[in-house]
Parts: C-alpha cells; structure tokens; sequence
C-alpha cells in the first residue's frame, strides 16, 4: 500500500535571501506569503538552492523557524536535512522535527561517494532519528554518488521514507524506480524540464527551482496533469522550458537568485564561492523572464 505522500503537486525549493548583514528574513517572509498566495504546495527550505553548506547552525535553525511559523500550518514545510556526514544529518533530522517540519528531505551524502549498502545504512539511521517522513534525494551531478532504484525500493520498507526526488536525468533510471517503487512511496522531479514525462510515469508531483519564479505556472501545470488535462500541462511545460534552462545556465541558485532580484524581490547576494550571474547570462535570463511576463505576476 503506498504511503501518503508528503504533498501532490509543486513544492518550492525555496531561496535563502542575503543582504549585506546576512540572512534578509524580511525578504524571506515575502516569499513565504508569495508562495503560499500562488498555491504552492509545499515549501522545501534548506535544500540545495538554499544554500545549507554556506549557513551557519544558528542561521539554519532560524531560517527553519521562520518559514514554519510564517506557514502557520497552511501548507507542510519540509526541511533539508542533508550532511555528507551521516551522525551530523541525524542532527538535523531531530533538529528539524524539534523545530516543528512537516517532513525532511536528505540529500545522498556528497563527495564520500558511499556504496550501496553505505546509503541504506546512511538513510536508515536518519529515518530511525526523528518521527518525519523522509524524502530522499537523488542528485548524482552533484553528489558524486547514484542512489539505484534497488537500494529506494530497500529503503522502502522503512515506515518513515515516504518519497523519493529524483533528479538522476536517466530516463531509463527513472522508469526503473517507478516499475520497483511508485506503488510504495511518492515520487518527484527534482528537474523542472522533466516534470512532465515523471508525472507521464505516474509522479506526484516536482520539487521545483523555477517556482521561485512563477510559482503559480508550476502549481497550474501539475494540477492540470492531475486533473486530466494533459494538454495543458504540455503547454505550460514547454512555454517554461526557456526560462527552466535559463535557470541551470551557471550551477543553481546563481540564475535563481539573479531572477528574484530582476523580479525585485530580493538582492542578488549569494555567499562564496558562489558568485553573482552577469555579463551575457543575466542578459538571457532577462530575456527569458521578459517572454514569460505574464506568467510572473504571481
């Protein structure tokens, strides 16, 4: 029987906004309530295009804090609890349930490439440290390491793993993890330009960068998928796909924090060694935001 998915639709993998004197929570509340106006379905704070690895512990514990208690209950806040550390991502795991989330997302562990047999010991001690439902994380371009869709379908037997985002870019991966799993667990893009072939495959929705932009365009093209209307969902996906592209043009969030402040919605800060998008680039993501206007008035 397959677990209650944490959300069904189009979760935000939500940005963590800078000023000159560190974490902008004023910006980061506007966001908050811009998403959750648009329909977004869930909110993924301290993932990757968060920024985790360049927060200190203080901050992540008050970025959580924030969102949750901006969310007042209104839609699930699922919080990055990700380490290439296993002892540090149990840490986070309990941190985060004592902090109130929803449900956690935990990344494979990065640069230690484990086995197999490593990543279901890894996620198995932090699904036994806090009462969340687990969404792991497969992102292999970033990570050094593929989570096998034989080692998702072992982990889940655990009764907190209750999803997987999958961002490996191997379609024939990807339809292997649904014939082993999407009868158990709930699966997501982690890919906003393949957020319509997984739903084809019978996903539950898309853990999305682009939301932050045009988080009401995301939340239309899920649920027009769910509700039956394939053509639309088809037409939203490949309106996007400019902007979507724009949007991995340097690694992610560079493009995304530059498209926020175009959109003037928070400074274009980023803390190294990632650095701000000039030059050519911010011309096409410019351009890309100025083809999808409408869409971004949400």
């Amino acid at each position: 029987m397959k677990k209650k998915p944490v959300f069904r639709g189009s979760a935000v993998a939500l940005v963590t906004p800078f000023d000159s004197l560190g974490v902008d929570y004023d910006a980061l509340l506007r966001l908050v309530d811009r998403q959750i106006d648009a329909g977004t379905d869930a909110l993924v704070v301290l993932g990757t295009t968060g920024e985790p690895s360049t927060l200190a512990d203080s901050e992540r514990r008050a970025v959580l804090s924030a969102v949750i208690e901006r969310a007042g209950g209104r839609i699930p806040v699922v919080a990055g609890t990700g380490s290439n550390d296993t002892r540090r991502a149990v840490h986070l795991a309990r941190e985060a349930a004592a902090l109130g989330a929803d449900a956690q997302l935990c990344v494979t562990p990065y640069y230690n490439k484990a086995t197999q047999r490593g990543l279901v010991q890894h996620f198995t001690a932090v699904a036994d440290a806090a009462p969340l439902p687990l969404i792991l994380y497969n992102v292999p371009s970033r990570t050094g390491v593929n989570l096998l869709p034989e080692t998702v379908q072992e982990l889940c037997a655990h009764e907190n793993v209750a999803g997987v985002k999958e961002a490996v870019g191997d379609v024939v991966q990807v339809a292997e993890l649904f014939r082993l799993c999407h009868d158990e667990i709930a699966i997501y893009s982690g890919n906003d330009d393949q957020t319509l072939p997984l739903l084809a495959y019978g996903g539950d929705g898309v853990i999305s960068v682009a939301a932050n932009v045009c988080p009401g365009a995301m939340v239309r093209m899920t649920h027009a998928y769910f509700a039956g209307d394939v053509k639309a969902a088809r037409d939203a996906q490949l309106t996007l796909l400019p902007l979507m592209r724009a949007l991995f043009m340097q690694v992610n969030p560079i493009p995304v924090k530059a498209a926020l402040s175009l959109l003037g919605l928070c400074e274009n800060r980023l803390r190294l060694p990632l650095t701000a998008l000039e030059g050519e680039d911010l011309d096409r993501l410019r351009r890309a935001l100025g083809v999808l206007d409408g869409e971004l008035k949400d």
